[in-house]
């Protein structure tokens, strides 16, 4: 690739035993909260993040047992644009890369593919919108970007708790600060 975008490590994904435990843990010990998903025994998915900027930070998935080799569900990288994303998908098509799949969560528009040796990889950029996840779409990456983003947008105000992204992360940010002071105030402190 020529040109490559600006690229931060987005969140990490991981294939747990023990949902409820691995769940508990996570929240207890590192204080994410659960922004997202399912959490049935052992089979769900929780999506955690410490941050309102951050959908999630780390992804949870239930049901790793003896059938997976590795715990690394897979790896996800944030890029700045749209833009950068239709680059990247478009560099992947002359790769040593497998699986690549083109698809918008509502909240942000992914490439996912398996790099050369088989890992799963994500590059995502966020979407203005927010709706309750887990959520997939196929989405044609060689259309414009006015036109990627209005088939989004049509597409999100039929799911299920459509919002403008920055009110759902007011709404985090004002559960995180309210946990905080809960466990101040629980501890003392406050």
């Amino acid at each position: 690739m020529s040109s490559q975008p600006a690229v931060q490590l987005g969140h990490v994904g991981i294939f747990v035993k023990n949902f409820e435990e691995m769940l508990d843990f996570y929240t207890r010990v590192f204080g994410f909260i659960l922004t997202d998903g399912v959490k049935p025994p052992n089979e769900g998915v929780a999506f955690l993040s410490g941050d309102p900027d951050h959908h999630h930070q780390l992804v949870l998935v239930g049901g790793r047992g003896e059938r997976k080799d590795s715990v690394v569900q897979q790896i996800s990288f944030r890029l700045p644009s749209l833009g950068a994303i239709r680059q990247l998908h478009a560099a992947l098509q002359n790769e040593p890369v497998t699986e690549i799949r083109a698809l918008t969560h509502g909240t942000s528009w992914s490439v996912y593919f398996h790099d050369p040796e088989g890992n799963r990889v994500e590059a995502f950029t966020e979407t203005p919108w927010y709706v309750t996840q887990p959520f997939a779409s196929p989405i044609d990456y060689s259309k414009p970007d006015d036109v990627i983003y209005a088939e989004t947008l049509r597409l999100c105000e039929t799911l299920a708790e459509f919002k403008p992204l920055q009110d759902w992360k007011q709404e985090v940010a004002s559960h995180l600060l309210n946990k905080e002071l809960a466990e101040k105030t629980t501890a003392g402190t406050y």
